[in-house]
């Protein structure tokens, strides 16, 4: 018998001939247009950009479509009288015009909690401010080595509300979910994670407050049912412990915990009633760094009553590290170059520094989201050689670098760059035989490019050209 998901159903007939509003034209929001049209919504389009900076081929079918629009910075002023409202993830639902519409009956949502609200399978979802992408995509080649039809989404891969019809009762839905898409949500996966909770997005969200509360709703919507998995070593992912509804299961590489799952000595290993079975070995795998080694204790965690341990096991085997995620690009006269594009802040470049025991020429530096560099300036005295810097936040790394060099009466070589280019071309002069390049922003992309994955491409060029 075929299966026919009742609640999208139901939202289909409720949607159509209804005043439909969608924030945003990203990735997240733009296969929304497609649906919204054949399912005949009213549908008006908001985007701070102007016209002209929004691809002629959005524009084109938003006119074929003949949705109403408004762009610019004050488009929001018309934002009136809708049933439904699509926000994309970066219009937190704390703007003024979001919260009128909300009061006065407007449903706010996202296309990710759609998603959750109607999907008819079991849903695991990963948040956190460093790990979430690697963890989510490990949960997902796990489940796909089991046998099992998965759909990864959220802030990763495809955006899955249009994806609906497709999805069966036996599926699983594996998503990864930023502060931003959380934020508001009144629904949590069955399978909750929260790699850890670090400053991050401070220059968006409110305070670090409404950051920490953005991401707990990743497990405060669920039942005695639910499973949520957490950080042990991370004070505040710790203490979510004493809000969650359902079973905690714990992970930690500090601690060797009775029950839940360890890294010690490189080694991954289940603990049970104080019985501690090894997992996986670090020679075993392809990834590289202790906290890989957390992420797939994570992920194990995720997937423990789902898959059997053997299995994956063997897909972590086979895993290979995520783009931008001290992604191996080339090894030229002996030394060799990783992308580490993705590592926006200082915690995840500092991850990313301990991950190798070699030499390091480090490339650091880009866009300024207020956060704190301080913590990067001793590991990158210990590991790192030459120092190479550009973007907003290079004048900050290279204060906190020298100020603790004075303190421990150190010499590092510190360079500073106008573009990517030079970067590359100074490291290739500076990097000895055995040294690794890693470039490691701790910093976001959007001074100089369009996101982490468009800064990561253009590293890669350069490298592969030299």
């Amino acid at each position: 018998m075929n299966f026919e998901n009742e609640k999208l159903k139901q939202f289909n007939e409720f949607i159509r001939f209804r005043k439909v509003a969608v924030i945003g034209l990203g990735v997240s929001n733009l296969p929304l247009l497609d649906y919204l049209y054949e399912k005949k919504a009213k549908v008006t389009i908001f985007d701070s950009r102007t016209i002209d900076e929004i691809n002629k081929n959005i524009i084109d079918k938003i006119t074929n479509y003949g949705f109403e629009f408004y762009f610019g910075k004050n488009c929001l002023e018309n934002l009136k009288g809708f049933n439904i409202i699509f926000r994309s993830p970066s219009c937190l639902p704390t703007k003024p015009e979001l919260q009128q519409e909300a009061n006065r009956g407007a449903i706010i949502t996202t296309e990710v909690e759609m998603l959750m609200e109607m999907c008819p399978c079991k849903i695991i979802g990963v948040t956190g401010s460093d790990g979430k992408t690697t963890t989510t995509s490990i949960i997902n080649f796990i489940l796909q080595k089991a046998g099992y039809n998965t759909f990864l989404g959220g802030n990763i891969g495809t955006p899955l509300f249009t994806k609906l019809p497709e999805i069966k009762p036996d599926d699983i839905v594996v998503l990864e979910l930023s502060s931003f898409q959380l934020m508001g949500m009144n629904i949590s996966p069955d399978i909750a994670v929260i790699t850890n909770i670090t400053p991050n997005h401070l220059n968006i969200h409110k305070d670090y407050d409404e950051y920490i509360e953005s991401k707990k709703n990743i497990f405060k919507n669920q039942d005695e049912n639910g499973i949520l998995i957490l950080n042990y070593d991370n004070d505040i992912t710790r203490n979510c412990k004493k809000e969650a509804n359902g079973k905690v299961i714990f992970f930690s590489s500090k601690t060797k915990l009775d029950n839940g799952f360890i890294v010690d000595e490189n080694i991954v290993k289940e603990c049970d009633d104080k019985v501690r079975k090894h997992i996986i070995n670090a020679d075993d795998i392809i990834l590289r760094g202790n906290h890989n080694l957390q992420n797939i204790a994570t992920a194990l965690a995720a997937t423990k009553t789902l898959v059997d341990t053997d299995i994956a096991i063997q897909a972590i085997k086979e895993f290979k590290p995520v783009e931008h995620r001290i992604e191996f690009v080339k090894e030229i006269n002996n030394v060799k170059w990783y992308n580490d594009s993705a590592s926006s802040s200082p915690t995840r470049t500092i991850s990313g520094i301990n991950a190798f025991k070699e030499n390091i020429v480090l490339i650091a530096g880009g866009y300024d989201k207020n956060l704190d560099y301080e913590p990067l300036a001793k590991p990158i005295l210990e590991k790192v050689s030459e120092l190479i810097l550009i973007g907003q936040t290079a004048e900050k790394i290279f204060d906190v670098v020298k100020k603790e060099a004075e303190i421990q009466n150190k010499q590092i070589n510190i360079y500073m760059c106008d573009s990517l280019e030079q970067t590359v071309e100074l490291a290739k002069k500076l990097a000895k035989k055995g040294d690794i390049v890693l470039f490691s922003p701790a910093s976001a992309s959007f001074d100089m490019f369009k996101d982490f994955a468009d800064r990561g491409k253009k590293f890669k060029d350069l490298v592969n050209n030299i």
